[in-house]
């Protein structure tokens, strides 16, 4: 590798914390990672999958809690200022990474850190203050039980009131299974559990302030390739319409429309109310202002008014989680539980689906309790007791999976890997559908978003309802959204860009020899190192199954008889893979890779 070549992170170190002796060190990155795994995901997960030994509690001292940017964060590249959280996860007992939007991640680079591992556990509560090449661990007993808005005014006004804070809210303190870590009062790295791990840390927060200057290999080159990036969301319908004017909930009328859109715990797929949720109707009632993460263009970000005050969002997966999902349509009550959920520092779409889940065994006569479909009575209070851990709220925050175990109705949970389904129903996008089953983060509908193909026909269009083919589409978008995750990217931009856009950039910033072929094989390591890890923590081939309710069709709407095909895809899909029947990453292939072979 030359000069030029590993000057991405020659201004930025791997960070370890030792929170139980108190010890912080700078490391450079290894050459051997950066040229295999970049940045991001790939870092962390390769980090992790080197350090833990298989089995631990994902809430013990022994877990790592990784926070990581990218090769192009806080360059001129669109959209490159999000950060992602990875580690094993409470929820899911997988590997795991969140990601999150706003600003933090620019200014972690510009403080000189490309890596932040957090080990061990803190006797008391700490947040860590890096203020470009100082870094303490200080005392958080002031703000130990406060929620993550009034948290991060606090830590600014004892820092700096330009830095950013990362933080967790109480649900994070009392290390509840769907707890999420929350960065401008409103945006999350929301799932698997992540605040969890870092409450079990006794860390409350993060607070960076950076100013130092990134340096690229090649100033001209990501010139033209970040105008010709940008060209290009300016002509796609999505990036440069539909996202900018009505942000994410855009989708609620979509969805809805092809029948997928999952009402009543998935026993629907169209809510009869849909308009008077969606992205329309938000924008109509309660648009305040929209809300660009550093350095994008599209601006997908809503801030609405509610009741006097103006909140973040709420997203389109927070609407479905909080309305059709629990059969309610008041828009204005779901910002407020969306903001609520910020405040307390809870994932919405799990804890939506969660209350969902519950709603439904209490109408099958298997659990007493007031919660109903369509009825909002209460459901405020339960957040903060799942969050403070406290009666029902205790058992709801361990997650769908293991609620519905406890009352006896497992198959209620809409749940993959003990991680809760997003707001597309499966049973009406086949590809999509296998890229649940097969997610190596549980229930995901970011690892291979197909929705684009299947049903927006962006960027390109494909029949949702065949089966043909999906394996291969479902492995490229797998392998290639890991790869964005390396660079840590907006998934919005995959819209717009090809996998050679993507490499243009990553070369030009970085000096790296590489193109969208060698790109995409990084991916593929990424996924199957993954894959590994998980196979070791005992997940294997019954893990890649959807709930028995995609089995049985759906009973009207736009996607009336469908079910999800799972078994016929699967097959395909572990052989184009190059894993063997049971799941398991070949040898042959793990050398053709470069991952080191563990037999």
């Amino acid at each position: 590798m030359s000069d030029s070549s590993s000057q991405l992170f020659s201004d930025s170190t791997i960070l370890y914390v030792s929170l139980n002796e108190k010890k912080i060190e700078r490391k450079p990155i290894p050459e051997d990672l950066y040229r295999n795994y970049l940045g991001g995901r790939g870092l962390g997960v390769k980090l992790l999958y080197d350090n833990l030994a298989p089995g631990i509690d994902p809430l013990s001292p022994d877990n790592w809690l990784i926070f990581a940017i990218g090769p192009t964060t806080a360059t001129s590249v669109p959209t490159s200022g999000r950060f992602v959280v990875i580690t094993k996860s409470p929820a899911t007992g997988t590997i795991f990474d969140s990601h999150a939007g706003g600003y933090f991640g620019a200014q972690l680079r510009r403080a000189g850190i490309a890596v932040i591992v957090l080990t061990g556990a803190s006797e008391k509560p700490v947040y860590l203050w890096i203020n470009n090449g100082d870094v303490e661990i200080r005392d958080a007993s002031k703000v130990w039980g406060k929620t993550t808005d009034v948290t991060t005014e606090k830590l600014l006004a004892e820092t700096d009131e330009k830095a950013q804070v990362v933080c967790i809210g109480p649900a994070g303190e009392n290390m509840i299974n769907l707890a999420a870590i929350i960065t401008d009062k409103h945006r999350a790295a929301g799932r698997g559990g992540v605040g969890a791990v870092m409450g079990s840390k006794k860390v409350k927060a993060i607070v960076v302030r950076g100013t130092q200057d990134i340096a690229v290999s090649n100033p001209e080159q990501l010139r033209a390739a970040v105008e010709h990036s940008r060209v290009l969301i300016k002509k796609n319908p999505v990036t440069d319409k539909s996202l900018p004017i009505y942000g994410t909930p855009v989708l609620v009328n979509v969805i809805n429309e092809a029948g997928m859109l999952p009402t009543y715990n998935f026993q629907e797929g169209t809510f009869n109310d849909a308009d008077g949720v969606s992205g329309e109707k938000l924008l109509e009632r309660f648009a305040d202002k929209s809300y660009n993460c550093f350095g994008c263009p599209i601006g997908c970000g809503r801030m609405s008014r509610i009741q006097g005050r103006t909140v973040g969002g709420p997203e389109f997966e927070s609407i479905w989680a909080l309305g059709p999902q629990c059969g309610i349509n008041n828009l204005e009550w779901i910002a407020l539980a969306n903001e609520k959920c910020n405040h307390m520092g809870i994932d919405t779409i799990s804890v939506g689906s969660t209350i969902g889940c519950a709603m439904e065994l209490v109408q099958r006569g298997k659990l007493e309790h007031s919660l109903k479909f369509g009825d909002t009575t209460g459901i405020l209070e339960l957040l903060e007791d799942i969050a403070y851990a406290r009666g029902l709220g205790v058992e709801l925050g361990r997650g769908s999976k293991v609620f519905a175990e406890k009352y006896g109705a497992p198959e209620l949970a809409m749940q993959v890997k003990g991680l809760e389904i997003p707001a597309y129903d499966p049973r009406g996008v086949q590809g999509h559908a296998l890229g649940y089953a097969t997610s190596n983060r549980g229930g995901c509908h970011l690892r291979s978003y197909l929705i684009g193909p299947e049903v927006m026909g962006t960027p390109v269009t494909v029949d949702r309802d065949k089966t043909e083919g999906k394996a291969d589409l479902v492995i490229l978008f797998q392998n290639l959204s890991a790869a964005m995750d390396c660079m840590v990217v907006c998934r919005f931009t995959n819209f717009a860009w090809t996998v050679d856009d993507y490499a243009e950039m990553l070369a030009a910033s970085t000096g790296l020899p590489i193109d969208g072929r060698e790109l995409l094989r990084i991916g593929a390591r990424v996924w199957n190192l993954e894959r590994l890890f998980n196979n070791r923590e005992g997940f294997g081939k019954s893990d890649d199954a959807l709930p028995p309710r995609f089995s049985s069709p759906l009973p009207e709407g736009g996607s009336r008889k469908r079910i999800a095909h799972i078994d016929v895809m699967l097959p395909e899909y572990y052989s184009l893979r190059g894993w063997d029947k049971d799941g398991k990453p070949t040898a042959k292939l793990l050398k053709e890779l470069d991952i080191p072979i563990e037999r």
